[in-house]
C-alpha cells in the first residue's frame, strides 16, 4: 500500500464549492464489528511496574493497550488521519521499566521513498495522548522482519535514554526521551549496510532484504539508576558476517560479540537475571518461510556460547526460530518459538536454562471460542512470545491472526497440557475490501483480506467462523440481490473449493460455483441483478462473464472491456450498468448482464486524466481497493447513477448527463443507507473531504448538505469502504485498512 496523498490545485473546482456551507457535526456512537484479530500482532511489551499493564503493536493495524491481565485491548492509534496513514505500521515499542506511564511507538510502515518518513509518538499517559518526534528515515512496520525485535529500548537504568535500531539509516540515539534523536555513528556502518554476502534479497517484503538492525537489548546490571546502561547489545540482520555487536562503555564504541554464530540471522533475544544471553537465530527475516535455524545461550562472563536449539529443521521439515524468551523471575525457564514451518509451528519450554526442552502444542488444548475462525487456520508466525513478570503461569504468543494466551504454563513442568485461549480480544486489524448490508437478514456480510469474509449475525459477537464452501484465503467481493436479499455472491481466491460461492438464505448456508468463466478466474469484481438470477463477473483483468444459472456455465459479456467493474439495477433486473472513467465511456445493459451498449460520460468539468496504475495507486487517486472512481446505483430509482470520482461527486439521473454535486472535493468511500423519516432521498454516506474538511460524512437530502460523522478520535488511517445499513437509519459499517470495520449509530 503507498503512502496516500490528498489531491489538491487544478482538480479542485472553485464552483463547487462557492455555495457550500460549512457542514455541521452530527454525534456518533462508534464501536467495532467483532471479528477480533485477523492480523498480525508483531510485538508485545509488559510493563513491569504494574501487573497486567500490557501492550501490543501491529504490522499495520497501530497499537493497544491492555489494562488488566487477560481483558479487552483498546486501540491506542485511532486519530490518526489519512494524512498519517503511514504510521498506523508500528514497527516496534518500548516501556520505560521505572515510569509506568511511559510509552514509546516507532511509527512507520512502509521504507518505500515514496511515502514519508517515520516518527516516533511518545506518551506520558498510557497512550491517551501522544506527542510526535519526526524521524530523518524511514520505518517498515509491515515489510519484511517485521516480527524481529524489539528495535526500540529504554534503557532501565536511565529513562532518558533510548535507542532506536532503524532498517536503512543505522542506530540512533535520545537522551531527552525521545523527543530527538541522534545518530550513533561510532556503529559501524559496515554492520549494518548490506554485502555481498548476505545474499540475494527475498522477493517480497521490501527492506527485509537490507541488513537491518533487528533489536537493541540493555544489560541492567551494568549500571545504576540514574546513569546511563554501560552495556548495550545490537542484533544485525545478516549472515556469514557478525549480526551481534556490543558496547560496554554506553554506546561510545561498539565491537562484535565475540564468537558469536554468524551461519544465521539474530532475530529477536533475551538478558536473564543470571547475566546469560540467549538469541534466536532464524536464515530469513520473515515472517515467511525459513530454511533453517537455531537457539543459542552466551555465558557472558565466561565469553562461551553453547548451541541450546530445541529442535534441529531439516530439508524435509524446514524452519527457522522467531525468538526465545526468559522469565523474569526465573531464568531457568525459557521459551522458544519455531518460525515458517510448514505443518505448523511450536512453542518449545524449558526449566534448565536450555539444556531440554518440551514442544507444549502436541499435548496443548485450545479455545477459539473467542474467535471462531482461527480454528481454521494453523498456528504461524509465532514472532513474539512473552511471560507476564507478574505470573510465571501467563504468557502470551503472537500469530498471523492475532495471538494466544495460557494461564497455566506452569502445567507443562508438570507433565501436564497447557490450554490455550485467544488473547486479542478488542484487536480487530482486517482489511475490509468489501461490505455488503442487505435489505433484509443479517446486518453485514463483509470481504475481508486473508480471510473467508464473514457473515455478522450480531456485530458484537464474533461470526461463528468462516464461511464455506467455498473456504477463502482472501475474499475480494460480497454483493446481494436488492429485491431478493437471500441471495448473496462472493468471490475470492479458494484455499478449497471455486473462487465463488454463494448463498440463497441469506448467508446461513453456502455452495460452490459450478464452474468459473475460466481455470484462472479469481478475484475481480461481482454484480446481481435485483432478483438475484443474474451474476456478472469480472474477474481481474479478464473479461466481464454473466451467469443465469448459480455459476454453473458462464457466458462472455458482449461490449465491455477488460476488467471493467459491473453494478447492477437496484430495481430493474434486467439492468446493469459499467463505466470505463479514464476512457470517457458509460455502458448500460438490458438484457440481464448479455450485452452492453456504449456513450460517452460527459462531466460538467471535462473528462478525467487517464493515469498509471501503481501498487494499489492511481497517482495520487486514492488506494485503488476503495470505492473511489466507482459508478453507484441509487436504491429505489432506476438507472439513477452516482460517480464517486476521487476528485468530486456526480449524480445523473436515467439516460441524463452527471451533474457534479456541491462541497464534495475528494472521495475515499462511497455508499447507501435506509432513508431519514419523511425523507424522499436514500441516505448517502462518504469518507472524504467537504468544504476542506476530511472525515466521514452523511447526507439525507441527495447530497444537497452533508454532516460529518466522525470525529478526531475516530479516524482510522485509511478507510476503504462505507456502507449504511436499509434497515436501520443513520447506522454505518466503516471499512478500514487495518483497523477491521467499525460501525456507528446516532448518539441519542
Amino acid at each position: 500500500m503507498n503512502a496516500i496523498k490528498p489531491l489538491l490545485g487544478a482538480l479542485l473546482l472553485a464552483g463547487a464549492t462557492a455555495q457550500a456551507a460549512p457542514p455541521k457535526d452530527a454525534p456518533y456512537r462508534w464501536r467495532e464489528v467483532a471479528i477480533v484479530g485477523g492480523g498480525f500482532v508483531d510485538g508485545f511489551a509488559f510493563q513491569p511496574a504494574v501487573p497486567g499493564l500490557t501492550y501490543a503493536r501491529t504490522d499495520m493495524g497501530g497499537a493497544y493497550r491492555r489494562d488488566t491481565a487477560t481483558g479487552p485491548w483498546q486501540p491506542l492509534l485511532d486519530w490518526l488521519p489519512l494524512a498519517d496513514v503511514n504510521l498506523m505500521g508500528v514497527e516496534s515499542l518500548a516501556v520505560d521499566p521505572n515510569n509506568p506511564d511511559a510509552l514509546y511507538l516507532a511509527c512507520g510502515t512502509y521504507t518505500n521513498p515514496a511515502v514519508p518518513n517515520g516518527a516516533l509518538l511518545r506518551s506520558k499517559d498510557r497512550g491517551k495522548t501522544f506527542q510526535r518526534t519526526e524521524l530523518p528515515f524511514r520505518l517498515g512496520g509491515n515489510e519484511g522482519g517485521r516480527g524481529n525485535g524489539e528495535r526500540l529500548a529504554v534503557d532501565p537504568n536511565d529513562g532518558r535514554v533510548l535507542y532506536l535500531g532503524s532498517r536503512l539509516a543505522g542506530l540512533w540515539r535520545s537522551g531527552d526521551a525521545a523527543a530527538s534523536f541522534q545518530r550513533v555513528d561510532a556503529f559501524p556502518d559496515s554492520a549494518w549496510q548490506r554485502d555481498a554476502s548476505d545474499g540475494p534479497p527475498p522477493s517480497w517484503g521490501g527492506s527485509d532484504g537490507k541488513a537491518t538492525i533487528n533489536f537493541v537489548l540493555f544489560d541492567p546490571s551494568s549500571g545504576t539508576r540514574g546513569q546511563p546502561s554501560r552495556t548495550i547489545y545490537a542484533g544485525v540482520s545478516v549472515v556469514g558476517r557478525p549480526g551481534l555487536w556490543v558496547s560496554r562503555d554506553a554506546g561510545a564504541t561498539w565491537a562484535p560479540v565475540p564468537g558469536a554464530p554468524t551461519q544465521h540471522r539474530p532475530m529477536r533475544a533475551a538478558l536473564a537475571s543470571d547475566g546469560k544471553l540467549y538469541v534466536a537465530f532464524a536464515s530469513d527475516p520473515g515472517p515467511h518461510r525459513m530454511k533453517d535455524g537455531s537457539v543459542w545461550r552466551y555465558d557472558v562472563a565466561a565469553q562461551a556460547w553453547a548451541d541450546i536449539t530445541p529442535a534441529r529443521p531439516s530439508a524435509a521439515d524446514a524452519f527457522g526460530y522467531a525468538t526465545v524468551t526468559v522469565d523474569s523471575a526465573n531464568p531457568q525457564r525459557l521459551l522458544a518459538s519455531t518460525a515458517g514451518r510448514g505443518a505448523g509451528d511450536e512453542l518449545f519450554r524449558s526449566v534448565d536454562g536450555g539444556t531440554t526442552w518440551q514442544p507444549l502444542f502436541k499435548a496443548a488444548k485450545f479455545d477459539a471460542s473467542a474467535a471462531p475462525y482461527v480454528a481454521d487456520t494453523h498456528l504461524h508466525w509465532l514472532y513474539d512470545v512473552k511471560i507476564n513478570p507478574a505470573n510465571p503461569d501467563h504468557a502470551l504468543f503472537t500469530t498471523g491472526y492475532g495471538g494466544w494466551e495460557t494461564l497455566n504454563l506452569t502445567a507443562a513442568d508438570k507433565g501436564e497440557p497447557t490450554r490455550w485461549q485467544v488473547m486479542s480480544r478488542g484487536i480487530e486489524e482486517t482489511v475490509a475490501l468489501a461490505l455488503h448490508s442487505p435489505t433484509k437478514g443479517v446486518p453485514l456480510v463483509t470481504a475481508i483480506g486473508d480471510y473467508s469474509g464473514f457473515v455478522h449475525t450480531d456485530l458484537d459477537t464474533p461470526a461463528p467462523g468462516n464461511p464455506k464452501p467455498p473456504f477463502f484465503g482472501n475474499t475480494h467481493d460480497v454483493t446481494g440481490a436488492e429485491l431478493a436479499p437471500e441471495v448473496i455472491v462472493r468471490i475470492g481466491k479458494a484455499r478449497t473449493g471455486s473462487n465463488l460461492g454463494y448463498s440463497l438464505d441469506g448467508g446461513k448456508t453456502w455452495h460452490n460455483a459450478g464452474s468459473a468463466p475460466d481455470p484462472k478466474s479469481s478475484d475481480g469484481f461481482i454484480a446481481v441483478s435485483a432478483d438475484g438470477k443474474a451474476w456478472v463477473w469480472t474477474p481481474k483483468g479478464q473479461q466481464p462473464h454473466v451467469s443465469h444459472d448459480r455459476g454453473d456455465t458462464w457466458t462472455p459479456v458482449k461490449g465491455l472491456p477488460a476488467g471493467t467493474r459491473v453494478i447492477a439495477d437496484r430495481v430493474n433486473p434486467k439492468r446493469f450498468h459499467a463505466m470505463a472513467l479514464f476512457d470517457d465511456k458509460l455502458y448500460a445493459s438490458s438484457d440481464a448482464g448479455l450485452t452492453f451498449s456504449a456513450r460517452p460520460i460527459t462531466l460538467p468539468d471535462g473528462p478525467v486524466k487517464r493515469v498509471a496504475p501503481g501498487s494499489h495507486n492511481h497517482s495520487n487517486r486514492g488506494d485503488d481497493r476503495g470505492g473511489q472512481d466507482r459508478l453507484y446505483a441509487t436504491p429505489g430509482r432506476t438507472g439513477d447513477l452516482w460517480l464517486a470520482a476521487f476528485h468530486g461527486l456526480y449524480r445523473a439521473g436515467d439516460g441524463q448527463a452527471f451533474k457534479r454535486q456541491p462541497a464534495v472535493t475528494e472521495i475515499h468511500a462511497f455508499g447507501f443507507g435506509r432513508a431519514a423519516p419523511g425523507a424522499k432521498e436514500p441516505a448517502l454516506y462518504l469518507v472524504g473531504t467537504v468544504a476542506g474538511k476530511h472525515g466521514v460524512y452523511r447526507s439525507t437530502d441527495g447530497a444537497a448538505s452533508w454532516r460529518r460523522i466522525n470525529d478526531d478520535a475516530h479516524q482510522w488511517g485509511l478507510i476503504l469502504h462505507v456502507s449504511g445499513d436499509p434497515k436501520v437509519f443513520g447506522r454505518v459499517y466503516v471499512g478500514t485498512h487495518g483497523r477491521g470495520v467499525q460501525y456507528g449509530d446516532p448518539k441519542p
